[in-house]
This record gives structure tokens, C-alpha cells and sequence, in this order.
């Protein structure tokens, strides 16, 4: 089957829109333009948080086709690489299913093959999750309400393009923020192909404002179009991730 590129955007916010259109609604346009809206809702370690923002957070990344996490501050950076690597591997599945169907019927799914061929499939699956070209753009919330997690999601951040790049397939990751400065987001990192710099761009992000989400979302889309072709991975490309503690 074809590899293709999985692309995907990774909305980082504690919810609670307030201007523009509906945030779940642009989320399910851009599901339309085969791209996979992932949402993470950053709790404070208080537990201090608006639960109609939380449901936000999830109503958002249903209608994208992806997945959502609320998650204490602290824990966000596991968090980040689960969701990334979790929703690619939804993505897949889907693909695989479409192709299955094409093959043993419309009526027929990887969930109604016997466990053992099942097991080849999901084989498959984490194959190309390894091996697949990834787009990742990063939309950071810097509303007043985040002002607090903007350091822990730099930290989080570092670590996914550690994670993403031990991978044999192709990334390419931008970041971008909202609410911009006169625009609805605000280019952080251009698309590149591993984002172990950040901290040399994360001073540029600075809270406050609106949270005009559902806009940013739209916005982000079009950056997708924008994207110079993927290249072949260099060496100075790759990083060697360990896991904490090795």
C-alpha cells in the first residue's frame, strides 16, 4: 500500500474559545482535507479549570478525527509524544480498514479478521508508522490563561522532535501561536525537519489576548499548502532518542 504523508495538527490549549467561528466545525473541514486534528487541554496543577473549556478540547479533536488528552501541566510532555504517535496510528488503521474493504467487501473491517491475521495487520500498521513521512504543525494557545504552562510545553515540545526523529520515516514540524500580533496566528518555527532549536525561538511566544481558536485552526490549514516539498533525511537530521534515565 501507499505510505503517503500523514499530517496532522496539534492544537496545545487549556480551551475556552471566545472569538470567531466554531472551533469543532473548522476541525471537521480540515478533517475533510485529510488532516488529523490532535487536541491537548493543559490542565493547572491546581485542578483550577473551566470544564466547559475541557469539553471544548474534546469536541474539538472528534471532529477532527483525532485525539484529545486533558493533562496536568507536568505530565504534558509524555502526553505530546503519546497523542502524536497514537493518532498516526488511528490514521493508519483507517487506511488499512478502507483497503481491507476494498479487497474482502464494505462490510468487512480488520476488527472482523481472525486474531492471528488481525496480528499480521497491526504488524503492518506499526511498520508504517515508523517508516511513513510526518507533518506535524504545532498550534501553541498563548491566551492569558496559558501563561503559566508555556515553559513546560517548550520542554514538551523538545522532547516530541527527539522522539518523532528516532523514527525512519520522514518529519518536517512547524509551530505556530495564536492569538497573533494583528492576525489570527503568528509563525514560531517555519517547517523543518527536527525542532531541537526550540528554545532559541520559544522566547517569541508571549500570552495574552483573546483565544480565537477556531480562526487559528483555519489558518493552520492553509500553512499545510504552503509547505516546501519533504527531502530525504541527512544525517544531521537524525538524533538518537534514549528513554529518560539511560
Amino acid at each position: 500500500m501507499k505510505k503517503g504523508t500523514l499530517k496532522q495538527i496539534l492544537l496545545i490549549t487549556d480551551g475556552c474559545s471566545n472569538q470567531g467561528e466554531d472551533p469543532s466545525a473548522v476541525s471537521a473541514l480540515i478533517r475533510q482535507q485529510g488532516i488529523t486534528v490532535n487536541v491537548i487541554g493543559v490542565l493547572e496543577d491546581d485542578g483550577s479549570e473551566d470544564p466547559e473549556g475541557l469539553q471544548e478540547v474534546e469536541e474539538i479533536a472528534s471532529a477532527g478525527g483525532g485525539v484529545s488528552r486533558i493533562v496536568y501541566a507536568k505530565a504534558l510532555s509524555q502526553t505530546v509524544q503519546m497523542v502524536t504517535r497514537q493518532a498516526m496510528t488511528q490514521t493508519l488503521q483507517g487506511v488499512v480498514n478502507q483497503e481491507l474493504q476494498q479487497i474482502l467487501g464494505s462490510d468487512q473491517s480488520m476488527d472482523d479478521l481472525p486474531p492471528e491475521k488481525r496480528g499480521e495487520v497491526m504488524e503492518v500498521v506499526e511498520d508504517l508508522g515508523e517508516t511513513c513521512d510526518l507533518e506535524v504543525l504545532v498550534l501553541v494557545d498563548t491566551s492569558a490563561s496559558m501563561t503559566n504552562k508555556l515553559p513546560t510545553v517548550k520542554e514538551a515540545l523538545e522532547d516530541l522532535s527527539l522522539s518523532l526523529n528516532a523514527r525512519t520515516g520522514k518529519n518536517r514540524f512547524a509551530i505556530f501561536s495564536f492569538p497573533g500580533n494583528r492576525k489570527n496566528i503568528s509563525e514560531i518555527l517555519s517547517w523543518t525537519p527536527a525542532i531541537e532549536h526550540i528554545s532559541s525561538v520559544f522566547p517569541k511566544l508571549t500570552s495574552g489576548g483573546i483565544t480565537p481558536t477556531g480562526p487559528a485552526l483555519k489558518e493552520a490549514m492553509f500553512q499545510f499548502a504552503s509547505a516546501p516539498a519533504l527531502k530525504e533525511r541527512s544525517k544531521t537530521d537524525e538524533i538518537i532518542y534514549e528513554e529518560p534515565g539511560h
